[in-house]
């Protein structure tokens, strides 16, 4: 697979601080309906938003992360889960993922920017991908092959980069809000054997990620902050 540094869905890999609000290609839906809209970067006055005043879910998402303390930015903790993650499943890309304005990624796995493979940026748009579905749904999706299942073969991140192996899970808070998901994804897809196998991982590693922000650890990247996973 051949390296695109313009993915339609991914914005480029900038810290979130300093993204700034550029125009872009949108990702059609999961439905492949065109959208319009750019990267741009979440912030604490997010909230003040319309759109965000309208989705009860949405806010009160922003207002457990706020009283968490949980960054909303880039974290070497969520970078170092993620590979941790990435690397148990035997997968190319592993994500932390927060559901906010847009889909965040707080926790990033990737290949080298020399490998060849596509290199992916820190947000995609909230309707994008397969995460919103874990995060409606509330329990872990594994797609051992998109392919396999035409509801979930007709999406952006399939076309534009020949993602075959999707397994996400939520991350969910106590009292019950869905802060977001942990997820792997790979260009092969793996044999149905291993689907259990790979949805445990997703699993535990969605839990370890509520663990870690329910101790309140976790610490955005103060230095260094462009480093590649």
């Amino acid at each position: 697979m051949s390296q695109h540094t313009n993915a339609p869905y991914f914005t480029p890999q900038t810290p979130l601080s300093a993204q700034p609000p550029l125009p872009g290609r949108p990702l059609p839906r999961r439905d492949m309906r065109d959208v319009s809209g750019g990267p741009s970067a979440p912030s604490a006055t997010a909230l003040a938003r319309p759109q965000i005043q309208q989705d009860p879910e949405l806010a009160q998402r922003y207002e457990l992360l706020q009283q968490l303390g949980v960054p909303i930015g880039p974290s070497e903790e969520f970078d170092e889960m993620a590979t941790a993650m990435a690397n148990e499943a035997g997968f190319l890309y592993g994500f932390v993922n927060l559901g906010l304005d847009k889909q965040t990624f707080v926790g990033l796995h990737q290949p080298p920017a020399d490998s060849g493979y596509v290199i992916v940026g820190r947000t995609m748009a909230r309707d994008h991908g397969w995460c919103p579905e874990v995060m409606t749904r509330k329990k872990a999706l594994p797609l051992h092959d998109v392919h396999a299942s035409p509801r979930f073969s007709g999406n952006a991140v399939v076309d534009s980069v020949g993602i075959r192996s999707y397994f996400g899970a939520p991350v969910i808070h106590d009292s019950g809000t869905v802060l977001g998901t942990v997820c792997v994804i790979d260009p092969d897809k793996r044999p149905l054997s291993e689907a259990r196998r790979l949805r445990d991982i997703v699993i535990d590693a969605g839990a370890q990620v509520m663990d870690r922000i329910t101790r309140g650890c976790v610490r955005e990247m103060r230095s260094n902050p462009t480093r590649e996973p």
